[in-house]
Parts: structure tokens; sequence; C-alpha cells
């Protein structure tokens, strides 16, 4: 079968001029390789040495494929096999593929130059010149779409790999590895480590969405177990972060150091459980803390208030009520009963009832207690 562009043009060079051309490879090579390097900024001093003589080799290669296209013998698609690992291997190098398009434009233009001044002398009539110039430029046209091919391939394979060593450096934070392990996946990933980060629980669906409006070295997780998504912020401007999740169904927890990211996850995940309207846990800080072990707090509710427990259920809701006004109010009687909407005397009245109950009132202890008690079971 023949080759496809083939089909660009009945040309078939004659075999002297294609001996005469043959003959000339070495030299053509050398000049297109020179004229890159000297008007392509990014292959400076990128093909100098053993790179410089692969390179020549290769370009050898194409313009000998080139020559049997022309010649009417190549059947396969070497040529663009070569071009697409080219552009792959151009990543790996770092450069982009506006410089390979660049070098391909500098070497057909001086690869047809030479070719030209070889054929002519060589008998291909003046009629067949523009063929050959068809054939010589479609052939580049080829080689640079295939490079091309191999360039975005090259990149979109990179970038999975790169998503995917980012994914795994967020479960090392939020699973709290050691320092070596969350160094190791930092390395692995290609990440910038932060001074902070900050955890933000949303919902999966949301959780991409979120991302993008984000600081592009946030690590994003939207598989957590029960539809749960993460982000992890690196050094947020938290009045910021929270305006940009306004309209989202967010928990955000506070700033820590990078490699203790997993607490600030913690204290999400706790806040998320404890109620569906938190959002800023820096703003809800006692209830977090009473909350953190429950049966603790139970214990030190039943052993506060016991005393209350021993009164009719309505007298002990208001000698409740009035208990935790005067612990707030720091015993202003008179901020008490506007806060309750009674008479002065009727919280004294109250007070001289609790202090029965409660005989070591004044003790700074039993101040505490009491305050946690009564402080958290008021919401």
């Amino acid at each position: 079968m023949s080759h496809p562009l083939r089909r660009v043009t009945d040309l078939s060079l004659d075999a002297t001029t294609v001996t005469a051309l043959r003959s000339a490879l070495r030299a053509t090579a050398d000049e297109v390789v020179q004229a890159i390097i000297d008007e392509v900024p990014p292959y400076a001093n990128a093909l100098s040495g053993r790179m410089g003589g692969t390179i020549r080799r290769a370009v050898r290669t194409a313009l000998g494929h080139y020559l049997d296209l022309a010649s009417g013998n190549a059947t396969g698609g070497d040529g663009g096999d070569a071009a697409y690992e080219l552009g792959r291997g151009e990543v790996r190098a770092g450069r982009s593929m506006d410089a390979l398009l660049g070098a391909y434009r500098v070497g057909a233009r001086v690869a047809w130059r030479c070719l030209a001044a070889g054929a002519v002398p060589a008998g291909l009539p003046a009629t067949e010149v523009a063929k050959f110039a068809e054939l010589t430029f479609a052939y580049i046209d080829e080689l640079s779409a295939a490079s091309a091919a191999g360039h975005a391939d090259e990149l979109a394979a990179r970038g999975r790999d790169q998503e995917r060593h980012l994914e795994h450096l967020a479960r090392d934070l939020l699973a709290g590895a050691t320092p070596d392990v969350l160094l190791a996946s930092v390395q692995r990933a290609g990440w910038q480590p932060p001074h902070t980060l900050t955890a933000v629980l949303l919902p999966a669906a949301q959780a991409r969405l979120a991302y993008r409006a984000l600081d592009p070295g946030t690590l994003v997780l939207d598989d957590l177990p029960d539809g749960v998504g993460v982000l992890l912020v690196p050094d947020a401007d938290r009045p910021r972060l929270l305006r940009q999740l306004t309209d989202r169904t967010a928990v955000v927890g506070p700033p820590r150091p990078w490699k203790r990211a997993s607490a600030s996850y913690a204290r999400a995940v706790r806040a998320r459980s404890l109620s569906a309207d938190i959002r800023d846990t820096e703003e809800h800080l006692p209830e977090l803390v009473l909350s953190a072990d429950v049966d603790a707090f139970a214990d030190l509710c039943a052993r506060a208030l016991a005393p209350l427990r021993t009164l009719p259920a309505a007298t002990a809701r208001r000698l409740e009520e009035t208990l935790r006004a005067w612990l707030l109010h720091q015993g202003r009687r008179d901020e008490v009963a506007a806060a309750l909407f009674v008479h002065p005397q009727t919280v004294r009245y109250r007070m001289s009832q609790l202090r029965e109950l409660f005989p070591d009132l004044a003790s700074p202890h039993r101040v505490l207690e009491l305050t946690l008690a009564v402080g958290l079971r008021a919401g």
C-alpha cells in the first residue's frame, strides 16, 4: 500500500536525482540543525554534544525516509512514528510545542533549499520542482502533526500522573502520615509546601467547582465516604476564603502547619457531625471543646447539676436559667434581672435558693464546672 502523502502529488524522483540528494544528506542535516540552533532560542544549548549527534542522525533518517517517499519507495509511517516520539521527548525536556514547531519551520526552509539545490543540477525538470516543493512541505506538516500529537499525549499522561500523586499526597496529609512519608509524597507530586493548610469539607459534587476559584496549590479529594469532598487550601486568607464559599455547604477548619493538616481536617469533621449550621469552626470553639468527649461532658453535667434534680422540673428549669444568667453576667443582679425579664428581688430570692443547693457556689472550681455544664446546655 502506498504512503498517504503520495496522493498529494504524482511526483516520483528518478534514480539519478535521488542518488545526488542522498549523497548530500549529511551536509543537509548539519545545516538544518545549525539553523535551528541559530534561529530557535530554546534549542541554543540543547543540540550540542551527544544530543546534537543524536538529532543530526534523526534528521538524516527523516530526510532519507522523505527521499524514499519522493522516489515512490516508501510504504510505512516510520517518519511519523519518530516524530510522535520526538513530541513526547520535548515534554520530558521541558520544551513547548511552539519551540518544536518553530524548529520544524526552520528545518523545512533549510531542507528545501538544500534539496532543491541538489535536485535541479541533477536534472529535475522545472515542471517537477513545484511538485517537489509541495511534497516537501506536506511531509513536514505530517511530521509536525505527529509531533504535536505526541506532545499532547505526553502532557496528558503527565497531568494524570501528577493528579494521582497530588491525590495520594492529600490522603497522606489527612491520615496524619509521618514527616518522612509526607516529604516523599511532596517530591513525587512536585508540590510546593505552604506554611499552613486549611481543611474545607463540602459535598463531593461541589469540591471540584469550589477548587477552581481557589489557590492553584489547593489539594482536592472528592471521593471520601458519605459523599464528602475536602479541599486543603494553602496559606488561606480566611475572610476571603469564607466569602468564596458563601454559596456552598462548607465547613472550614482552622489553619494548621501543612504537616499537621490532619488536625484541621479532624476539627472540620467534628464540627460537621455536631451541627449542620456550622461553617467557620473558629466561631464555635466552645461547642467543639465541650463536645470533644461527649460522655465526659454528660458526666460533668450530671454531677454539677445534681442538686437541681431534687426539685420539681419547673422549679429546676427556672433556677438553671437564673444560674446561667448569673454566671454570664458575673453576678450583676440588675443585668441578670433584665436578661430574665424579672424583678431584681426575684433574682435575689432565686439566688438564695441556689446558694442553699450549692453551698460552695463561690468556689472557682464550682463556678467553672457550672459554667461548662449550663453553657452548652443552653444551645
